[in-house]
Formats: structure tokens, sequence, C-alpha cells
């Protein structure tokens, strides 16, 4: 399980007229921990060069590398330290999730050549990605990420399944994700 988050302080700047940098880093907290804790039962490694960050994923028991520069290259990263551990799937998720309470649908594939991918709820980004670290899958995150990513499941021959979980497809990078969640949650 890889886990980039860039930093707590900077994060979410899609929502700073909403909130201030420090509810900011509160949230960006309180989600990536909810994360971890989902992903319990996997090995996982945070990836990130923000001191605050890395701090609270060795205070989680969790792992930590140097943020390379790019989610993409983060990715990357991430499913090199896996290989190198012996693991045969990598799965990637975004550190917003406030639903997400198990990876266990996305990794189930284990080493077979299927690429799993949670779309958002707007159908756009991926905030979770499962692939077999054996592949050489570039990874391609940003605006329209999802269909880029089915694209490149086919474009390597993998079978590609589309895991449209409602607690993994949830997350927060816009305001209107913010107020829908503090719907959501009461």
């Amino acid at each position: 399980m890889v886990i980039p988050i860039r930093a707590f302080a900077l994060g979410k700047e899609r929502l700073a007229d909403e909130l201030d940098v420090s509810e900011r880093a509160a949230l960006g907290r309180r989600l990536a921990t909810q994360v971890v804790a989902a992903a319990s039962g996997f090995e996982t490694l945070v990836v990130s060069s923000d001191s605050d960050v890395r701090t609270w994923a060795h205070e989680s028991g969790v792992a930590a590398i140097d943020d390379p520069g790019s989610l993409d290259a983060a990715a990357r990263e991430g499913r090199a330290w896996l290989a190198a551990r012996g693991a045969v799937r990598c799965v990637i998720a975004h550190a917003d999730l406030p639903f997400a309470e198990s990876f266990s649908a996305v990794a189930r594939d284990a080493s077979l050549p299927v690429v799993a991918i949670v779309p958002c709820h707007r159908d756009d980004g991926t905030p979770v990605l499962s692939v077999p670290v054996g592949v050489e899958f570039e990874f391609s995150y940003g605006s329209g990420s999802f269909r880029r990513h089915a694209a490149e499941a086919r474009r390597l021959g993998l079978a590609l399944r589309v895991v449209r979980d409602p607690d993994l497809r949830f997350d927060v990078d816009l305001p209107d994700d913010l107020a829908a969640l503090s719907r959501l949650v009461g």
C-alpha cells in the first residue's frame, strides 16, 4: 500500500476559501489517519518529504520515503519499494478518503495481470489504483486520470477491473466535496 502525502499544512489548497491553513492541516491529518487505518494488514508506505508527515507516519507505525516530486513519481517509487520487499501487488491510495474502511476489494487480484481502478465520485480522478508490481505501468495522475489509467491497462494487455466502491471513491478535493462530507457525516 502506497500513500503519497505532499504535506498536511500545505495540502488541500483548493479548500483555502473554506478552511484556513491549520484547519486544512487538521483535515489532512484526520483523512490520512483514516486511510492508514483502512490499510491495516497491508505493508504500508507513506511517500512524503514533509517532516510533519514523516513524523506522523513514524508515530503511526508506517514506513516513509522521500517524495520524488510528483504523484506519478511517488507511485513509481512506492511500487519499487514494495517490489523490493517481495510484494506482488501495489495499491496506491490517496490520503483524502474519509470513508475508507478496507482496501481488500482492490488488492484481491494478487499477482494476476489485472489493474483495479477506483474512479473518484466525479468519474474523473483515480483515488485508488491497484497494479501488479512486475509490470511497468505508467502512472498518469491529475484531471482525467481514470481514463488514462484505464487506457494504460489496455495498452499493456492487462485486464481492467473498475471498482465503484462508495467508501473508496469519495475523496475531498473541492469545496463541494467538503460540503458533501459535512452533510454525510452530520
